[in-house]
């Protein structure tokens, strides 16, 4: 089975978030079953130098954009031994940053068709081509379109994967000819509630459409999470499937990892966190002390994350219960604002880190009791994973793909402790059971070994990845 894999971003060449990691991780998982995966992307700015020099120039061709015809580089890396392919035109992708810019629906459009238009002249004929939200949302549309019907791509599958359906590729209808190339009757796939929508459009021609977790899967068909687009994948129900990301143990392994002030393994654990507990308080300035359950967070400071819950709640929680709470993220000025005072009222209990610094983020998985996710919406999430591999008890609200991998402990069987409705006394009472989790020894330090235990690896997704791919060529 051949794969090519498209992505506006991918581990190590460019990144802005998870659909970086998940563009690396899951090719090299696949390739570890023996499955022949392919990766392609923009040749951004951002692309480091030290790639670049290993890059190799393999074709050059021209591509069309609507009216126009525009040059096309393609440049061959191998990363993890798996091949990328990194499409170059200076006019569009020699820019700070990779997305937000003006022309961000032509840029992308080139990219997309630039995909369909090298395969020839690569020798390469994948039988799935698996796009990735809406930046790659062009593919399948192109190929139901224009290549199709050409013998050379004749057999050739599309899969579309929704990593969040918050962004739908959303354009004025004047597009549709002088920028997407799209004309006549076939108009009405990229358009809808009075605009284009290149997801809408994906939702439409793909073969399959995937989703980062299975109860994502079922809550993108409900008004309240998926941002207008129901109707359509109510009506496309048939072909969407959640699939869970998942976590690369390379990256996270307290085994192995170099950020933490002391290595562990789920037999190491009690001594391990201790140590990372008692260095992180001293690098913090919080008292030194085993015995009060540390709670953590990583996360960006926004709405979505739940942080309007935490300013419901922190003064009675911070006020009346014997616990340290540390957080690390950035976001909007009004919660960065909030938690600086609240770090100024209590001084010993409450720290807030600004900014993106891994090694930090790392030390907080690994010194922390517990980590709270009390997000609104989270399609995926990773944090919950990197918590459960590092021995922190994750407390997160049900939704997503924290529901699919974080299961309540009352029944004995779990691995951290859920509530299901996004309210703040549900968010608290959950976080009071964890605390009082915490105060039994030995049953805290069984659910700890349980989470550990837990596999959230890229091999099994990937899994799940071929068997659906496996169905759709069997299809036919």
């Amino acid at each position: 089975m051949k794969v090519l894999y498209v992505t506006s971003e991918a581990t190590p060449f460019a990144s802005s978030g998870g659909l970086a990691e998940v563009s690396s991780s899951l090719p090299y998982a696949m390739r570890q079953r023996l499955v022949t995966c392919r990766v392609v992307l923009p040749l951004y700015e951002a692309v480091p130098q030290e790639l670049r020099e290993n890059m190799k120039f393999v074709t050059s061709l021209s591509v069309p954009v609507a009216w126009r015809r525009q040059y096309c580089g393609v440049f061959e890396a191998r990363y993890r031994g798996v091949t990328y392919y990194l499409i170059d035109n200076q006019y569009y992708f020699k820019r700070k940053g990779l997305y937000g810019h003006y022309d961000d629906a032509e840029r992308f459009a080139f990219f997309s068709r630039a995909v369909l238009e090298m395969l020839p002249h690569i020798d390469y004929k994948p039988d799935i081509v698996h796009a990735n939200d809406w930046q790659t949302a062009l593919v399948p549309i192109y190929y139901d379109l224009f290549y199709s019907k050409n013998e050379w791509y004749y057999g050739t599958k599309t899969v579309y994967t929704i990593h969040n359906i918050q962004c739908q590729g959303k354009y004025s209808l004047e597009l549709s000819e002088e920028v997407f190339g799209i004309s006549g009757a076939d108009k009405r796939l990229i358009e809808f509630d009075g605009c284009i929508n290149l997801m809408k459009g994906a939702i439409e021609t793909a073969n399959k459409v995937t989703t980062v977790s299975q109860t994502y899967a079922q809550e993108i068909r409900d008004p309240w999470f998926s941002c207008g687009l129901d109707p359509i994948l109510r009506e496309r129900s048939w072909k969407i499937q959640g699939i869970i990301n998942g976590l690369d143990n390379r990256s996270y392994d307290p085994v192995s990892d170099a950020m933490l002030y002391e290595q562990y393994d789920v037999d190491t654990f009690k001594q391990g966190k201790a140590t990372n507990k008692r260095e992180l308080q001293r690098r913090l300035y919080l008292p030194e002390r085993a015995d009060v359950p540390m709670i953590g967070m990583v996360t960006r400071m926004v709405s979505n994350k739940g942080i309007e819950l935490l300013r419901d709640v922190m003064d009675e929680l911070l006020q009346y219960s014997d616990v340290q709470f540390v957080i690390l993220g950035s976001g909007d000025w009004e919660y960065e604002t909030y938690f600086k005072d609240l770090q100024e009222k209590f001084k010993g209990k409450f720290v807030a880190c600004f900014g993106f610094v891994p090694e930090l983020a790392h030390k907080i998985y690994a010194a922390s009791d517990i980590f709270l996710m009390p997000s609104k919406s989270e399609p995926c999430g990773t944090s919950q994973m990197i918590a459960l591999r590092y021995g922190s008890i994750p407390v997160v609200r049900e939704t997503g793909g924290l529901r699919d991998t974080v299961f309540d402990s009352q029944d004995g069987y779990g691995n951290g402790f859920t509530f299901k409705s996004y309210n703040s006394r549900d968010m608290i009472n959950a976080v009071y059971r964890a605390i009082g989790g915490y105060s039994n020894h030995d049953g805290w330090n069984i659910l700890v070994e349980r989470a550990m235990n837990c596999d959230n690896s890229w091999n099994k997704s990937a899994k799940q990845y071929i068997n659906m791919y496996k169905e759709i060529l069997n299809a036919d």
